[in-house]
């Protein structure tokens, strides 16, 4: 018998390990797991957390935890896995300091050797609660998945960072009493209500999975606007200047409640609280709950609302996911508790779809114009028709992964090769097809606005738990709304490698892309925001103002001339580089014969690299294609 028969029959039968460790060979042993899986049972007791920020100057956040128990092995879990971030993204790193007591003494504790979110402790016979102390270290710089949460004027407070949960227990089935001291004259806002006492709020007893859900925005400079009597928007800045919206935006922010309440036909919150902080300093975020945003814009947020256009929409975004991705969740990314790992297959629905009603209702809301609507989406189309040659080998279903794979943090330098979190606009591409699809079969009586209403209208007023959906749900309540083979017409777009049909909602809508030489109106808007300039559709690259080069187009002008991300162009046909200098260099090409010769530098080194390029400028737009309303005009009118 040859050695690798012999091997396979002695594996199969489970002498080989023997075998191997009779040689001394080192034998697979299974991973200790003396973790207990959640269970939905009560959790006795409420656990009781009092965090300090008042050290915002360092960054600081002070954490006492009093946890009910009973004698003998208990684990205590920091989460890990985030709710909204679809990702094992949780900030165990920055904890520091952990100590645990009972009744004043100090007990030992180990940290699992395969979960390093997880904390053994044995509890001595006889105690009834043990006090965990720790320290939230908020990063002081951020980049990749590091926030800085801690400003001088401002800082979030979100939940899970600042605490730990008995595992063993499904989070809705652990009580938790929450308070947190402020700096002196700060205000507070939450979704969580509480009553104030000094500098200190004692907030309402609350499941652990809504304490996680209601994050914190906390300020010196603070301000509070009802939209209306169950919606207000909080915002809290650096400076008093950067509180200082307008009534006409604050009417856009009243106007996207009600085109929403119009959208769904019900709410899925009590209340519910746009959190806005205007930061130079809190590292930006945007993050969904049930009952309230979590966003982080620039400091001129306001103050310079055109140069902002491209991120008026995320207030937009949000609050659609009180109702996509809170409410109703995809299955597999509905978890017990924050340590079982979540799966993204259906990202496409619930980010995919949020980004095309977070759009439209920017649109419907005049949070965007209709022409910032529609230049918007003509740069969302030139990216996937022009911008994503990745399509041609990875599926738009497979990016649903690269949260995980990414850990929520940077993407490639090469993202129009390898793709990225497309799931997002591209995903709102299909959407739209597939509503123009719904209006051409149902001869203009019916749109995606239906399936909204059907599919997250259920159970009106509900909001303090979930109802799941997988892929079957989605394409039942579409043929509810309009008979077509919705599962097929999925399937293609999200398994397919062609991005032939990227376009089609837009034709059937009465539009098409097309390119000139000058940047859309919304482009041009957002230019003191970009610091640099787009030219993916022409060179082939992307570069910031100081002429480094920040993506480069797989297979473009620029990729096949050798030039990659992080090389830096400072020289332009021999004169000195500036933006305006290659510009005009890309239009003479146009006419002429010869190439544009770039001089790189990447580090100590110099390079001329000649570029054959003669295409000109070339910038996305979407031109009419037909008279009268069109379907994307009925789509993103207010209703």
């Amino acid at each position: 018998m040859k050695s690798g028969h012999l091997l396979a029959l002695l594996a199969g039968t489970g002498l080989l390990s023997t075998a191997a460790a009779a040689q001394g060979l080192p034998v697979a042993s299974p991973l200790p797991d003396a973790i207990p899986a959640a269970a939905d049972t009560p959790y006795p007791g409420t656990i009781t957390l009092d965090v300090d920020t008042t050290d915002v100057a360092q960054g600081l956040f002070t954490v006492r935890e009093t946890i009910p128990v009973k004698s003998g092995p208990l684990v205590l879990l920091y989460p890990e896995w985030k709710p909204g971030n679809h990702a094992p993204s949780g900030q165990i790193k920055n904890v520091a300091g952990l100590t645990i007591t009972a009744n004043g003494k100090p007990l030992a504790w180990t940290r699992d050797t395969v979960d390093m979110y997880a904390f053994h402790v044995d509890v001595p016979a006889g105690v009834k609660a043990i006090e965990a102390r720790f320290q939230y270290l908020s990063p002081v710089a951020g980049g990749g998945d590091y926030r800085v949460v801690a400003a001088p004027s401002l800082l979030n407070l979100q939940w899970e960072s600042v605490s730990l949960y008995p595992a063993g227990h499904y989070v809705r089935d652990i009580q938790v009493k929450a308070s947190a001291t402020y700096p002196a004259g700060w205000t507070a806002f939450s979704a969580l209500r509480g009553v104030k006492a000094g500098n200190r709020v004692a907030y309402d007893q609350a499941r652990y999975d809504i304490l996680i859900d209601s994050p914190v925005y906390a300020g010196l400079n603070a301000k509070q606007i009802a939209l209306d009597p169950a919606v207000s928007l909080d915002i809290v800045a650096d400076t008093p200047e950067e509180l200082a919206i307008t009534p006409a935006q604050i009417a856009t922010q009243k106007a996207l409640v009600v085109q929403a309440d119009r959208l769904f036909g019900t709410r899925h919150f009590d209340h519910y609280d746009f959190l806005l902080a205007a930061s130079d300093v809190q590292s930006g975020d945007g993050l969904e709950h049930h009952r309230s945003s979590e966003n982080s814009a620039d400091g001129d947020f306001f103050t310079e609302w055109g140069a902002n256009v491209a991120n008026r929409y995320v207030t937009a975004h949000e609050f659609t996911h009180s109702w996509n991705g809170k409410f109703r969740r995809p299955a597999d990314l509905w978890t017990p508790d924050y340590r079982t790992p979540m799966q993204d297959s259906l990202l496409w629905v619930y980010e995919g779809q949020t980004q095309f009603w977070g759009d439209v209702l920017a649109a419907r809301s005049g949070v965007w114009s209709k022409q910032e609507y529609l230049d918007t989406l003509a740069n969302v189309a030139a990216n996937y028709t022009a911008g994503t040659p990745g399509m041609d080998w990875r599926p738009l279903q497979d990016t649903t992964n690269d949260p995980i794979l990414t850990g929520h943090g940077d993407t490639s330098a090469w993202a129009s090769w390898s793709r990225g979190y497309d799931y997002y606009r591209n995903s709102e591409l299909i959407w739209l097809e597939a509503d123009q699809t719904i209006r051409e079969l149902s001869h203009g009586t019916k749109g995606l606005d239906d399936f909204a209403a059907l599919f997250f209208g259920v159970e009106p007023g509900q909001w303090d738990h979930e109802v799941t959906y997988r892929f079957d749900d989605v394409v039942t309540a579409l043929n509810q709304v309009q008979p077509y083979d919705w599962a097929s017409f999925l399937r293609r777009r999200l398994d397919g490698t062609s991005p032939t049909t990227t376009l089609a909602g837009i034709e059937k809508a009465g539009y098409k892309l097309v390119f000139t030489d000058e940047p859309n109106a919304t482009t041009k808007e957002a230019g003191p925001k970009i610091k640099g300039i787009n030219l993916t559709y022409s060179l082939g690259l992307n570069v910031n103002a100081k002429g480094r080069i920040t993506s480069v187009l797989w297979n473009g002008p620029a990729f096949k001339a050798g030039l990659k991300p992080d090389d830096t162009i400072v020289g332009i046909n021999g004169l000195v580089w500036d933006a305006p200098r290659l510009r005009a260099a890309i239009t003479a090409a146009k006419t002429g014969k010869d190439p544009i010769v770039l001089l790189i530098q990447n580090r100590d080194r110099f390079t001329i690299v000649p570029v054959d390029y003669h295409g000109g400028l070339r910038y996305p737009h979407l031109e009419r294609t037909s008279t009268g309303e069109a379907g994307l005009d009925r789509l993103i009118a207010a209703k």
